[in-house]
Formats: structure tokens, C-alpha cells, sequence
């Protein structure tokens, strides 16, 4: 059996979860165990972030996650604004929740932009636009277009 891996894609609002089984063979599709959203409570951020803090750590620890894939930040031409830096705050949450889960090997923060670099020769929105590429590369649960970026993290993870 191959591992287990999640992708995170976390903003001020909310955390996409995917999970997905890698099977040992590089050819074979990878397997989609689930697409979820957890949202950041609205009110105090403090106990907001404790409560996905809390949540993070059940969750990679009851799926038995061995590597977790975090979208990192990204700088913006609009500016860092209030939402930037609440989705900022976010990740680094769930960053410290996933590094201490004691099954989870590695937390790796993953830029979109070295996607784009280094797999394929096409940026992360195009790919996440093609149909033809999810129905090869995965296999399991459907994906909800939202949640194709943190899938993607882990396609390009694994083509390493």
C-alpha cells in the first residue's frame, strides 16, 4: 500500500482539505479519499484558529496523513490586504497543528508558482481547468473545482 497524502489550501475564511492514497506505482492515478472545506468560526480569530488547530490535528492523526502539502502564500498585485493576511495566519495554523501529528513525516509549504515551474510546462490554472488531466491522474472521489489546487500539489509533489 502506497501513503497518504493531503493537500491544503488554506485563506482567511476557510481550509480545502484533499486526501488522497499514492500508490506505490508511479503510473497509477492517484486515489481522491475525500474533499473537504473547514470553516475558520466567525467572531474571536484567536478561538477560531484553536478550533482549526484542534480540528487539523484530529483529522491528519484519524486518517493516519503520512505527508501534508500546504499551498504557501503568494505575493499579490493588489496589495497585502486584511484577507491576505488572515489566510496567512490561517496556514501558519494549520502548518503548526500538522507538524505535531506524530504519523505525519513531513510539512512541506508548496508555492504555486514553483508548480508552474517545475511540472508540465503549463501554469496551475490551466491544468486545473483540464478535465482530461484529473481523469488521468486520479481516480476515487470527485473533486470540486475549488479544490483541484490542493490536489494539484500533490500530483506535482509526487511527479518529483
Amino acid at each position: 500500500m502506497g501513503e497518504r497524502w493531503a493537500g491544503l489550501v488554506a485563506a482567511g475564511q476557510s481550509v480545502i482539505v484533499v486526501g488522497a492514497e499514492i500508490p506505490d506505482d508511479p503510473a497509477d492515478p492517484i486515489i481522491i479519499t475525500y474533499d473537504q472545506t473547514w470553516s475558520v468560526q466567525k467572531g474571536n480569530r484567536a478561538a477560531a484558529y484553536a478550533i482549526i488547530h484542534q480540528q487539523c490535528l484530529n483529522h491528519l492523526s484519524g486518517c493516519k496523513v503520512d505527508k501534508v502539502f500546504i499551498k504557501a502564500s503568494a505575493t499579490s498585485r493588489a496589495g497585502m490586504g486584511k484577507a491576505h493576511l488572515e489566510g496567512a495566519e490561517v496556514r501558519g495554523v494549520v502548518a503548526a497543528a500538522a507538524s505535531a501529528v506524530p504519523n505525519v513525516r513531513s510539512v512541506e509549504m508548496v508555492a504555486q508558482a514553483q508548480i508552474s515551474k517545475h511540472y508540465g510546462n503549463r501554469k496551475v490554472e490551466e491544468y486545473v481547468k483540464d478535465g482530461k488531466l484529473w481523469a488521468e491522474k486520479t481516480t476515487g472521489g470527485t473533486l470540486r473545482a475549488g479544490s483541484r489546487v490542493g490536489a494539484m500539489i500533490l500530483i506535482a509533489e509526487r511527479a518529483k
